[in-house]
């Protein structure tokens, strides 16, 4: 079976149009030696024997149904409800494209406004876009309207070393020619939000910082906004969703943008990606915000309809006012954000905040008794919590994996003085037996 839809017939006459008589006439630009390489393959397979040979690929991978994960520091194995897949797989949301005709794309735009209003609700803050590529992405983006809020006048970024590392070198990235200071990062890790008051002046643009903070710390920012605001800086937190429907939102603590990675609702972990990207902000930095907006209105007969409120990319209005040119939202991932919130509610969002908090709490416990570990931190903590191991990590967690454990995040990658630092995270998908077979194979490990 070739895939190839047209007759031959069809292929001569596209071809005599174009004026050459075989397929090979097209290739005559290529150097000769180069043309018609031999290549090393096997023989063709049959559409079936081609199906069972991927088949038997395919099981040789491992996902979180064949192993226990422990393993966070970003991207989180939650329950996805079954009805998030059979929306996303209708036609209508399935095969949509960027709605460039926005208004005739109804049920598109309803989906973003229910998603704009749920994140801005989440999140404690008055609008939302469309959403931007992933949580790294949209934390840059608070630090390009910040510095476009203050008309480029202000250089100084100030972000706290809780910050994903990913996130600041993603920030970095887009900031590198643009005559920037990243300043923050170099502090201990240990430190708490007050050790980046110091830093900030009348040069500061923004002030970001995480919550929970990378190493699953929970702190209240209120003061530190407050400092922020005090030099005329704006605030921003990058934000984990599912601990927002247990914790106070931003917004209460002062943030002027709140940010993260929307993976967590409803989006599988899918090999890194594609993720969803929230963005929400207060009324008066709309003007300054990337992505789209969609707002309601009503339209000749009266009727309740959706518009493309706000678009500020350089292919709609002048380019030199455009506030980015990465504006794409991930318009599959948001709708399944959408269907997950909406399932879950208000309540089932706290409950499943409530079963992480929970368990992650079991497991410090249980992991904490063992000789040879220790809870690095004791700030309160979601449902991420730092473990000083008496070993490697990368030695502990190859360990963990020959017992069908995934381990947790290896610090000692981003944070050079913090070797044998793991950090474990535990969602509602961890079962008590898990989590007591975690231990148990730790202390293994310990007595080595």
């Amino acid at each position: 079976m070739t895939y190839i839809p047209h007759s031959l017939q069809e292929r001569d006459a596209m071809l005599a149009t174009i004026g050459v008589k075989k397929i090979e006439d097209l290739f005559e630009a290529v150097p000769a030696a180069h043309r018609f390489p031999a290549l090393n393959l096997p023989p063709a397979l049959s559409e079936m024997e081609a199906a069972a040979e991927l088949q038997e690929l395919a099981l040789a991978n491992e996902t979180t149904q064949d192993l226990v994960s422990f393993l966070g520091a970003g991207v989180y194995n939650h329950y996805i409800p079954a009805a998030i897949d059979h929306i996303l797989s209708r036609g209508e949301f399935y095969t949509a494209y960027t709605p460039y005709q926005p208004e005739i794309s109804q049920g598109t735009l309803q989906a973003i406004f229910e998603y704009q209003s749920m994140m801005s609700e989440l999140t404690g803050m008055e609008v939302s876009n469309a959403s931007h590529y992933d949580g790294a992405t949209a934390l840059a983006e608070a630090v390009i309207m910040a510095v476009a809020q203050f008309r480029g006048k202000r250089k100084k970024i100030v972000t706290s070393p809780g910050v994903h590392p990913q996130y600041r070198a993603t920030t970095h990235t887009y900031i590198q020619h643009g005559e920037l200071q990243l300043v923050g990062a170099e502090l201990d890790p240990s430190s708490g939000p007050e050790a980046l008051i110091p830093l900030i002046d009348e040069n500061t643009a923004l002030v970001a910082v995480q919550y929970p903070d990378f190493f699953g710390r929970i702190y209240d920012y209120t003061q530190l906004a407050e400092a922020a605001h005090a030099a005329g800086a704006l605030f921003a937190v990058a934000a984990n969703p599912t601990a927002l429907g247990l914790l106070k939102p931003p917004g209460e603590m002062g943030a002027d943008i709140v940010v993260g990675e929307g993976q967590p609702l409803g989006i599988p972990l899918s090999y890194g990606g594609p993720y969803l990207g929230f963005f929400t902000t207060r009324k008066k930095f709309v003007r300054k915000m990337a992505g789209r907006l969609v707002g309601e209105s009503t339209d000749s007969r009266g009727q309740r309809a959706f518009v493309l409120t706000l678009t500020p990319r350089e292919q709609h209005i002048k380019r030199e006012r455009a506030t980015s040119n990465i504006c794409s939202n991930q318009g599959l991932m948001a709708l399944a954000a959408s269907v997950y919130m909406s399932l879950l509610g208000q309540t089932g969002l706290r409950q499943v905040a409530e079963l992480c908090y929970h368990k992650a709490h079991y497991a410090a416990e249980q992991v904490a008794k063992i000789p040879g570990y220790s809870l690095c931190y004791d700030e309160p903590f979601f449902h991420e919590f730092t473990v000083c191991c008496p070993k490697p990590v990368a030695e502990i967690n190859e360990h963990l994996l020959e017992h069908g454990i995934i381990g947790g995040y290896d610090l000692g990658q981003d944070y050079p003085d913090m070797q044998n630092h793991m950090l474990i995270a535990v969602t509602e998908m961890n079962a008590k037996e898990e989590i007591d077979a975690l231990a148990a194979v730790l202390a293994e490990v310990s007595h080595d």
